[in-house]
């Protein structure tokens, strides 16, 4: 080991003041060196491996020294040493004591550790030259540097990761796809440990890099993506610029081929096979199937051109090639399958037409220009639509649903006729009918042959539009039915006379001038004529007041009345009536005749009305003697009249009341005192029981016998000794029991008793006092003749005498 020693003069403080020393790494000599600079007096002796480098007024050191003993860095040496021993060295500051140490006695600095230039690069330190015994500082304290100098031991390494990039299919050689970039630890400041250059590994034959800026860029043209959409390469980054004994590191990068629409839609071969002359064109082939009764807008079906691009390359639409089939068939595009959808526009009828052909185009909505030399990017194909039959219901032919008829039309008459097939091979006959829930009964319809008449005369001006629902089905099977909405038009006919519209009254003041305008009049008229309405006026013949107004005609259908003559005096006349005659032009004309009543009024001067009725003593005054006779006949026609309904009124009341007293019901009229016999009406009416009896006094006047032998006397009572009322008990309560148990007979049954009777009875003796006190016989047999009325009654008393009599005999 070759040591180097450089001294020079004064002592160690003078030789340290400004000095640094510094330890540099050196490679390019097998040894270290050592240098005293900036000071005589000190040297320094460094020793080691020294690589190579140069040595400038600092130290070196070895980094990544791997050997097993310390590593000599150097040696620090004070001119006043004199090699006893007296002088001690010590350093301080970083690292000193753990990986830097000194010999106190020699100044040799030792490395203890492993020293990284990447992790530190030089460390700070202080040295001193002290007195052994008195620890004393003989030099001040001076700092010195320890720089650790590189070595290539870090490979280079990529930045970002992972790289992914992309690049368009088919792109021109030298398309920059992406850069990669690595970075090198070790110093670029000194030798080529940093510089790094980058090359393919893998992948080469399509891609490159760049070996000083790592831009990656295509090797060929003819990157495909339908065939490969992806390359991994290997990208490697060497340090020391690539030469023998560099570092090395590597990388993959992912490139992405991204697509372009270079691949036109093609129908895919269809499992049909194809006849030849579908072959011979190229065309693949699709069938399809739909009922003739599908409604329109229904799908026959779906069919799909294959893209191999992907994304809005694939984007595609459909259209049909021939016109002729544009109106019955329709295609769309699935933008979400990118299928073309095919419906039918219009039923289709297999009796017509069994089978429609129809080329169906697909073509890419989005062309890339650059790759038009590649051919057409479109595709057809053939479609064949098979039409299936079905029992289709009948068909209406023509489908006019209008039919016009004069309103003046005889019933009866035929107005139209409907007609109907079975469009199926069978052609069934066709039965006819009407829905009777829209036409009111006014038409009918012929079952077979589908006439319409008229059964109900017509009125345009009541139903203008008559809504028929004819039903059609065949005469085999109701369920095939089909129904047509008729309108019957109902055509005008001049069957209304014109009218005056309102009002119907005017006035004209006392002072108006001749040819003063009084009212213009207009007409209504009900009938609506085609070329449209045009009347006529002019005063009726028996027009009294045509010498006081003037009609005239104005060519709005309108005319004006106007004064004739003046002046006018409502004490002569107050009132004047007009009347008009209307003519319409319709064929054949009609006419009606309006009344317009004109009154004479007092107006103030500038023409208002002020008062249209003559004053009291006027009227008064002006009436005749004709006139008052008139007015008190009428007054007294009027009171007759009032009085004969008044008794027609009484008689009718009468004749009620004398109709709810025939109807009786068993009464007992009770009286607490005797009342006064025939005389005692105020209590009780016998008319009453008289009519009910038939008592008349015909039979003593000679009236019929007949008549006579049919009435029979009232019973007579006597008073007996043995009396027993347990009959009547007995029958009372059989009528109460009765009318408590129909709940729908009113209580007429009421208690009329008679405790005294009257003098002067026709019936004789009524009361029960006299049968009480003696014991006459009555004859009790006769009241079963009495009528219906007497029949219970009749029962009672014959039970009750036959008792009486069977003890006696």
């Amino acid at each position: 080991m070759r040591n180097v020693r450089i001294w020079g003069s004064g002592g160690l403080g003078m030789a340290a003041r400004g000095l640094v020393w510094t330890v540099v790494l050196v490679l390019c000599s097998p040894k270290l060196l050592g240098m005293v600079f900036m000071d005589n007096r000190l040297s320094l002796e460094m020793s080691g491996r020294v690589k190579r480098g140069w040595v400038w007024n600092q130290f070196f050191v070895v980094e990544e020294y791997t050997g097993t003993e310390p590593l000599y860095v150097g040696k620090i040496h004070s001119d006043s040493d004199e090699g006893d021993g007296s002088i001690k060295y010590t350093i301080s500051g970083e690292g000193a004591g753990s990986i830097f140490i000194i010999d106190e006695l020699t100044g040799d600095i030792h490395a203890m550790e492993r020293l990284d230039r990447e992790h530190k690069t030089f460390y700070t330190l202080r040295a001193q030259a002290r007195d052994r015994h008195t620890d004393r500082l003989l030099e001040p304290e001076s700092e010195f540097i320890i720089k650790v100098q590189d070595i290539n031991d870090s490979e280079p390494r990529f930045l970002q990761v992972p790289y992914i990039g992309s690049v368009p299919e088919l792109s021109p050689v030298g398309t920059s796809v992406m850069v990669v970039s690595a970075w090198d630890a070790d110093d670029p400041a000194y030798g080529s440990s940093a510089r790094v250059v980058y090359s393919v590994l893998d992948g080469e034959k399509h891609f490159t890099v760049d070996s000083k800026t790592g831009v990656i860029r295509t090797a060929v043209s003819d990157l495909d993506r339908e065939s490969q959409d992806r390359y991994d390469l290997v990208i490697q980054a060497t340090d020391m610029a690539g030469q023998l004994g560099g570092l090395s590191g590597s990388t993959t990068v992912t490139i992405v081929i991204t697509d372009v629409n270079d691949n036109p839609p093609r129908f895919p071969q269809s499992k049909i096979l194809l006849v030849a002359e579908i072959a011979s064109l190229g065309m693949k082939l699709y069938q399809f199937s739909v009922a003739e009764s599908s409604p329109p807008g229904s799908v026959i079906g779906r069919v799909k051109a294959e893209d191999a691009d992907v994304g809005e390359n694939t984007d595609m639409f459909y259209q049909i090639q021939q016109q002729e089939m544009g109106a019955m068939f329709k295609v769309s595009t699935d933008s979400i399958t990118q299928e073309a959808v095919l419906s039918i526009i219009k039923s289709l009828d297999f009796e017509t037409q069994k089978e429609h052909s129809l080329v169906l185009e697909a073509q890419n909505r989005f062309v890339d220009p650059r790759f038009a030399d590649l051919g057409t990017f479109r595709d057809q194909a053939i479609i064949k639509v098979t039409v299936l039959d079905v029992d289709e219901p009948p068909k209406f032919h023509p489908l006019d649903g209008i039919i016009e008829v004069q309103e003046d039309a005889h019933i009866g008459s035929v107005i139209g006729a409907i007609t109907a097939i079975d469009p199926d091979k069978a052609n069934n006959p066709i039965s006819y009918t009407l829905d009777r829930n829209s036409d009111d009964g006014i038409f009918e319809i012929d079952v077979e042959s589908g006439e319409i008449r008229i059964t109900k005369p017509l009125d345009r001006e009541t139903s203008g539009w008559h809504n028929l629902t004819v039903q059609a089905h065949e005469t085999g099977d109701p369920l095939k039915v089909s129904f047509l909405s008729l309108r019957i038009r109902i055509l005008d006919v001049n069957d209304n006379p014109p009218e005056l519209a309102t009002p119907h009254e005017s006035s004209v003041c006392e002072d108006a001038l001749p040819g003063q305008l009084i009212q213009t009049i207009s007409v209504v008229d009900r009938d609506e004529p085609m070329g449209g309405h045009r009347f006529y006026f002019r005063l009726a013949p028996e027009s009294t007041a045509e010498h006081h107004f003037t009609l005239l005609n104005v060519k709005d259908n309108t005319a004006s009345v106007h004064t004739h003559r003046m002046p006018f005096d409502r004490r002569e006349q107050d009132m004047f009536i007009l009347p008009i005659l209307v003519v319409d032009s319709g064929t054949p004309a009609l006419s009606s005749t309006g009344t317009l009543t004109i009154r004479v009024c007092g107006c103030d001067s500038s023409g208002t009305v002020q008062s249209c009725n003559t004053t009291a003593y006027v009227m008064a005054g002006s009436l005749s003697p004709g006139a008052l006779i008139a007015l008190l006949v009428c007054v007294l026609i009027l009171v007759v009249l009032i009085l004969l309904i008044l008794a027609l009124k009484r008689h009718h009341q009468g004749h009620l009341t004398s109709e709810e007293d025939e109807d009786m019901r068993d009464n007992v009229i009770k009286y607490n005192d005797e009342g006064g016999g025939e005389q005692d009406t105020e209590a009780y009416d016998m008319s009453a029981l008289r009519s009910l009896y038939n008592f008349s006094d015909g039979s003593e006047a000679g009236g019929d016998s007949s008549l006579a032998s049919q009435r029979h006397p009232l019973p007579q009572w006597f008073p007996g000794a043995e009396l027993d009322f347990s009959l009547f008990r007995d029958y009372i309560s059989r009528k109460v029991r009765l009318a408590d148990q129909d709940s729908t007979v009113p209580p007429y049954d009421s208690f009329q008793t008679y405790a005294f009777e009257g003098s002067g009875s026709s019936a004789a003796s009524l009361s029960s006092i006299s049968s009480w006190s003696t014991g006459s016989q009555q004859d009790l047999s006769q009241l079963g003749s009495w009528g219906p009325r007497f029949r219970q009654l009749a029962a009672l008393y014959a039970g009750h005498r036959g008792q009486e009599e069977s003890p006696g005999s």
